[in-house]
């Protein structure tokens, strides 16, 4: 076995790799650019090289210093994680070349299976069922339009290297389809380094199902079964579960047979995902083949008790696999959720900044759940516009599938991070949802769930009972700390106050006090709004992020930040500022002003921090409704900004190249 391995790789992955060679007693070197000179991953190696400027394509990218890396190391074996030179087959002939190990599939199997185009001809060869599409390059973009006539709309506009989401467009028409190919030929171009483009039949209701393989140098492959990804935005993966709740039996065991059939075709090596468009008829056509571990792999770890990146370094160090497909055997349910450094309220747009909190549930069995949390980050930790903007994958285990989904609903709400926007308040929100919890779900899922895009529920009746009571429990043991403060003027004295009101954002809800004292931990009975009484039970202590405890015999876990004269609560997805006062108060604060927001309709404000990468008009140019005014590139996804009305172009504020901040004026028009 390896004594000494480099990750090739950085966040997350590089972490989630190193805890498994950990555990097998290698050393591990991890690789550094200048943005993450501080980052945990450098700090959890037992060795650490610096290989580069920020841009991925100055130092995560480039080959020759991974290589020098592990010269100047003595590293034996590279794991390239995922993304960057994970499904490079020339990365893989050239470790190969310097005789070092590469922990992943041989440079044949990338090579076929890494390009989509011979991919899916050796999958077609090899009786693997497959979507219809133009096998070829596209040239150009009219190309694409006439290519994607011939098909018939709805395509998908791929990247040949894409992967990720980058690099794919789906078009329901000729502009669409133009479109697309530039700006799919672009990302690609930004993100692979290869801007071949190709087009395929677009599966309306579709599932994403992929199956998980694992094969050695010896002939033998197994399957482990299949992971959900439906749940996806922009072509990205947001939530995985395994199994899928769709599949039965019988498709299951035809999708891993392709699946292996696939795999033993390009004499395979190493951990691959095999991923299929599934159809609502559960016919299956094989979408790709990813020749890396994937993002999702820890729910079919969950599922299956595999620990995958031990068999990747087992099978590259010459091993045979210790399991037949008999062995195989998928145990409970698991779900992911992917927490990213976006805004959801804003259209999911990129967030970059510093955690200046980061506080995840903590990881471990608890009764009958499993939680587990792979991260790259820490408090204090930043998040850079150079890199993908996920933080972390937050999983959970349990016997049922409804189960793993209320364990992950709570580990949601205790998951606190501040400092940026991320999107931990929508994936709170599709827990509750009823089409996710009865497992009904396709690619278009968010689309279509979420029209309009996402904006935090309205709390229900008993949902406002529960923030209204917590509220009123945080600011009777805020006013009760204050006033044992020493020297403090006139403290509270007599007995505790039994009426109040809660304002929760614009509505007043009365709140009596039946019973109770306070003290830490608090219990109190109290009536909200003139429902039944509910007794509230906390251990929570003022300066806590999480208001853990009990609302009428029901557990909750509230998130807790402090506002001008409230505080701001998180429950499941909802979001509301809370304000206690006494009736007397409330009826004043009835009379206030409300603050209007200024008007920046006449301005195109940039929606996220990123770079300008083309301005498309000119100053005094008349624009009409939906034309393209600028694109802007943030964490490798470009961003079209469109007009949303007529106007004149009476300022431009930005140029190519520029580095803007959120809410910077790109330009004004009259």
């Amino acid at each position: 076995m390896f004594k000494k391995i480099l990750i090739a790789n950085r966040g997350e992955i590089a972490c989630r790799v190193m805890k498994t060679a950990r555990k097998m007693g290698i050393a591990t070197v991890a690789v550094y650019s200048d943005a993450d000179a501080d980052a945990v991953h450098v700090d959890m190696a037992d060795e650490a090289v610096r290989i580069g400027p920020a841009p991925a394509n100055q130092s995560y990218l480039i080959a020759d210093r991974i290589i020098a890396a592990c010269k100047e190391t003595g590293a034996e074996a590279v794991h390239p994680g995922y993304g960057f030179l994970s499904e490079n087959a020339g990365f893989c002939e050239r470790l190969e070349a310097e005789g070092i190990t590469f922990i992943g599939p041989k440079a044949k199997a990338i090579q076929a299976m890494g390009d989509k185009i011979t991919s899916k001809k050796i999958a077609a060869e090899a009786g693997v069922s497959t979507v219809p599409g133009f096998m070829g390059l596209i040239e150009s973009a009219d190309h694409a339009a006439q290519i994607a006539g011939e098909i018939g709309y709805p395509v998908m506009i791929k990247a040949s290297a894409g992967g990720g989401g980058k690099g794919m467009r789906v078009a329901w028409n000729e502009a669409e389809a133009k479109e697309g190919f530039e700006r799919s030929k672009s990302e690609a171009a930004s993100s692979f380094g290869d801007d071949r483009i190709f087009v395929e039949k677009f599966v309306e209701e579709p599932r994403h199902i992929e199956i998980q393989v694992l094969a050695d140098g010896h002939g033998n492959c197994v399957h482990l079964g299949e992971r959900e990804c439906s749940i996806q935005r922009r072509n990205q993966k947001v939530v995985e579960e395994a199994p899928s709740p769709f599949l039965d039996a019988e498709t299951r065991a035809a999708m891993g047979a392709q699946a292996v059939t696939l795999a033993k075709a390009v004499d395979y090596q190493s951990a691959g995902t095999v991923e299929f468009i599934v159809d609502k008829n559960r016919n299956f056509f094989f979408l790709e083949m990813n020749t890396r571990l994937q993002v999702e792999h820890p729910v079919t770890e969950l599922i299956t008790g595999i620990d995958l990146v031990e068999q990747m370094i087992r099978v590259a160090g010459g091993e045979k696999l210790a399991m037949a497909q008999a062995d195989v055997t998928l145990n409970g349910w698991a779900v992911e959720s992917r927490i990213y450094a976006e805004d959801p309220v804003r259209n999911f747009l990129p967030s970059i900044g510093r955690l200046t909190r980061y506080r995840p549930p903590e990881e471990g069995r608890y009764d009958d759940v499993v939680l587990r949390n792979d991260t790259g980050v820490a408090e204090g930790s930043e998040i850079s516009m150079f890199y993908d903007p996920m933080i972390a994958k937050l999983c959970t285990w349990a016997p049922e599938r409804l189960e793993a989904i209320e364990a992950m609903s709570e580990a949601l709400d205790r998951f606190v991070i501040d400092g940026i926007e991320h999107n931990i308040p929508f994936l709170a929100t599709l827990m509750s949802h009823p089409r996710w919890r009865e497992g009904r779900l396709s690619t278009g899922f968010i689309a279509e769930e979420f029209p309009d895009g996402f904006a935090p529920p309205a709390p229900s009746e008993e949902e406002r009972a529960v923030l209204a009571a917590v509220a009123l429990a945080v600011e009777l043991l805020r006013r009760d700390r204050l006033d044992r403060l020493t020297g403090r003027l006139a403290p509270h004295s007599g007995e505790l106050k039994r009426d109040w009101v809660v304002r929760l954002n614009d509505e007043y809800l009365t709140a009596t006090v039946i019973e109770g004292m306070i003290s830490i931990p608090l219990e109190m009975d109290i009536c909200i709004d003139g429902g039944a009484t509910l007794t509230v039970s906390s251990s929570w202590r003022p300066g806590d992020a999480v208001w853990q405890g009990a609302v009428g015999g029901r557990p909750v876990s509230v998130q807790v930040r402090p506002v001008l004269n409230g505080v701001q609560l998180a429950w499941q997805g909802v979001s509301a500022k809370a304000r206690v006062m006494l009736p007397r108060i409330a009826d004043l604060d009835r009379l206030m002003p409300v603050r209007v927001a200024p008007d920046t309709s006449k301005l195109l404000l940039c929606p996220m921090p990123g770079l300008v990468v083309s301005i498309a008009v000119a100053i005094g140019q008349e624009v009409k409704a939906g034309e393209i005014l600028a694109v802007v590139e943030a964490m490798k996804m470009e961003n079209v900004l469109r007009a949303e009305r007529d106007g004149t172009v009476a300022k431009v504020n930005a140029a190519p190249g520029d580095s803007l901040a959120v809410d910077a004026v790109i330009m004004e028009f009259d």
